[in-house]
């Protein structure tokens, strides 16, 4: 989870992906014809051919963003954050266009608040970098081992890295490339960031201001409901904490998974309600984002949406030049990414997205028909996204389904530039 108030930037125009509008067009009518009367037709999955891999990943466990107001609080020793040697890897950080590092307020927000023990809110800790570790070797085995798609070793040219200028993630994407190329590499490593208040890699409030009007009152509302309202006191009440403090489950459902991770002692309350309390978070978390309200979740990820789906098309069209896709996209992202992602795509499974989870999308060429699939992985297990027939799906129903959400920078300007002037989308 991330919080915090940024100045507003506005989108500049980006006119690169007018074609790719035309071109996701054409190809549902090849891809259509192509099928025809076999559309039901299975496939015959020796033939098919892997072309590219995107992976949105959450980052590593860490120390909590905000300590409960009780008095025995757990313990956060700086020792918690000694790197293990295996993912060492140096890296450089640029923004998007390959100039400096911008500042990261989040990091500034983090280091303000001390835990007990020492530890600043939102760091990466030890066994969050081995959890980024392992899945790098997960990624490794599949895709280098078991099917010799990547080299063995880093190349730049195969792979394309973004994240969050938020430290932790950098350093699990560190980790996870570690894992992933075994600390081997043939060219530098960069990871592409933006600025904050610009930035597309979690739903962005403050620079969208009808996200921000649409759910500005419904996480104090959230609270409020029945059953979410009683267990919250019981849970309170049961910690020490006094009714008027503002504790809310995420808050709750934040330190408790932190601490659980890292085998550190809760509180007695903590430990008996755990599994309420990771419920509740999530009613509270679909109670602000509402599944019915799609413009609100077309603000929360339409415009990274966008970027995969801008992927996608470019792979699969014969007219990209050589060079101009990689093989993997790998995004270090967040919970509050995560969950509208797997919402709009139909395979939310209604449990928290936890530390170093990975969705993974396998683009696929088939090599007589040359039609296109899409084959989906949460946390390493298949999925059938909505409006796909199976697990491997065509990529244009694939693209139809996401085209629902999906939103360019110019409409997501618009959406939230119109609701900023006319004081609309408050949302329902």
């Amino acid at each position: 989870m991330i919080s915090g108030l940024f100045r507003v930037r506005l989108w500049a125009p980006v006119g690169v992906f007018t074609s790719l509008v035309h071109c996701l067009h054409q190809r549902r009518v090849a891809l259509a014809e192509l099928r025809g009367a076999d559309d039901q037709k299975a496939v015959d999955q020796s033939l098919l051919e892997l072309k590219m891999v995107q992976v949105v990943f959450r980052h590593g466990a860490r120390s909590p963003l905000k300590p409960l107001p009780q008095e025995e609080q757990v313990e956060w020793k700086p020792q918690l954050l000694e790197v293990p040697p295996q993912t060492q890897f140096d890296y450089t950080v640029t923004n998007l266009v390959g100039g400096p590092k911008p500042h990261s307020p989040f990091d500034s927000q983090y280091q303000k608040t001390t835990l007990k023990g020492g530890v600043f809110a939102g760091q990466l800790t030890k066994v969050g970098m081995q959890q980024m570790f392992a899945l790098g070797e997960r990624l490794r085995k599949k895709y280098v081992e078991d099917t010799p798609f990547l080299s063995p070793t880093f190349n730049p040219v195969e792979v394309f890295i973004r994240s969050t200028n938020i430290y932790r993630n950098l350093e699990s994407t560190r980790c996870l490339l570690a894992g992933l190329f075994q600390r081997q590499k043939e060219g530098p490593i960069v990871i592409h960031t933006d600025e904050a208040s610009s930035e597309v890699l979690y739903p962005n409030y403050q620079n969208c201001w009808s996200l921000q009007e649409r759910t500005r009152g419904r996480k104090q509302a959230a609270a409020l409901q029945p059953g979410i309202s009683e267990d919250l006191e019981t849970v309170k009440e049961g910690m020490g904490i006094a009714s008027g403090d503002r504790v809310d489950f995420l808050i709750l459902f934040d330190n408790v998974a932190a601490e659980q991770v890292h085998s550190l002692p809760s509180c007695p309350t903590l430990r008996r309600f755990a599994r309420m309390i990771e419920r509740r978070a999530v009613d509270t978390a679909l109670y602000i984002l509402q599944r019915e309200d799609r413009e609100g979740l077309q603000m929360a990820v339409g415009p990274f949406l966008h970027i995969l789906e801008s992927n996608l098309l470019k792979a699969a069209d014969p007219a990209t030049p050589s060079g101009k896709t990689r093989k993997l996209y790998l995004y270090a992202a967040h919970d509050v990414t995560l969950m509208p992602l797997l919402m709009v795509l139909g395979i939310f499974d209604h449990k928290w997205p936890p530390f170093a989870v990975d969705l993974t999308m396998e683009l696929y060429q088939h090599r007589k028909s040359k039609e296109w699939f899409v084959q989906l992985y949460y946390h390493g297990e298949e999925q059938v996204p909505k409006g796909c027939p199976d697990r491997l799906c065509p990529l244009d129903k694939f693209l139809n389904a996401m085209s629902v959400y999906s939103l360019s920078p110019e409409k997501y300007h618009t959406l939230c530039s119109e609701a900023q002037v006319t004081g609309l989308g408050s949302g329902e």
